[in-house]
């Protein structure tokens, strides 16, 4: 009896103290921000790798080109926090960093000359990544003394939070060897907007594309906001694999090599989008056998 007493007595002192180190800090502790110790690993999380394909396993395959407008609520994850916060950074932001700084991410031009392309093989170096994303602004400057008229040009670097699109080029393909219909990024492009004279914007162009399998790297360790769920923390890799943003189709692989837009109205570009779409589950459906 008095040895089970004691057991009781030392197990009642543990409880204790693990509820007083839960409740109370200790000197030499730093202020922990939440309510447990987050893992170490989080920083250094590696994406999981892609499934090998075999072009004799492919029995379809169709490239598709979408846009991304963070505008819309389900896309809102990749557009905030427009200042890092929480330990989260916005998706342009994590690019910029990559691209200009730590070089972890290469840039590739969006266009030949002046013909566009989106093939990854011309790279492009942090400063010629800063100039496309620069806005070039012509206007008068009257001098204070002289009051002398001249014109003058103004070069402002756009923000993180001035992109609001994003264009996404990718592959939609059945695998006979796992019977599944997939869909696989291939490229990112962050879409400035093109601006008239009096500011108002007139458009969008691809300003650089970068290659997502490299990417990925990246995004698997930077964090983005779960709505429903604070413990259970997503990255951009998750959102993107997992296919949790909206997008509209904007091209498919074709003879003409020629954007919907190209051929059609804009109301009848999204009958034709979603035309696309409808083709493509459709297709997936058909390769079943009941």
């Amino acid at each position: 009896m008095k040895k089970l007493a004691f057991i009781l007595t030392v197990l009642l002192v543990g409880l204790n103290n693990i509820d007083l180190k839960a409740q109370v800090l200790d000197p030499n502790e730093s202020p922990l921000d939440g309510v447990y110790s987050k893992s170490l690993n989080n920083p250094n999380r590696k994406p999981v790798p892609y499934v090998q394909l075999r072009e004799a396993d492919l029995m379809w395959l169709k490239r598709i080109w979408r846009e991304v407008d963070l505008r819309e609520k389900i896309n809102q994850v990749f557009y905030y926090p427009i200042e890092p916060d929480q330990g989260r950074k916005n998706l342009m932001t994590i690019i910029l960093e990559s691209v200009t700084e730590s070089g972890n991410i290469t840039a590739y031009k969006a266009y030949e000359g002046i013909n566009p392309t989106d093939m990854f093989n011309i790279p492009m170096t942090p400063e010629e990544v800063k100039g496309q994303l620069s806005d070039t602004t012509s206007t008068t400057y009257e001098h204070p003394v002289t009051f002398e008229v001249r014109d003058t040009t103004l070069v402002e670097m756009l923000t993180a939070d001035q992109i609001t699109k994003f264009r996404l080029k990718e592959e939609v393909f059945f695998d006979k060897q796992r019977s599944v219909m997939e869909t696989r990024i291939l490229g990112i492009a962050p879409l400035k907007p093109q601006k008239a004279p009096d500011g108002t914007i007139t458009g969008f162009m691809p300003a650089f594309w970068i290659y997502f399998p490299e990417a990925r790297r990246v995004f698997a360790q930077a964090e983005v906001y779960n709505r429903h769920n604070d413990v259970h923390r997503l990255t951009y890799d998750d959102v993107f694999l997992k296919r949790m943003f909206a997008s509209r189709i904007i091209k498919e692989s074709n003879v003409y090599n020629r954007s919907i837009d190209e051929y059609k109205a804009p109301m009848d570009a999204l009958l034709e989008a979603e035309q696309i779409l409808d083709d493509i589950r459709n297709r997936e459906h058909d390769l079943w056998s009941f």
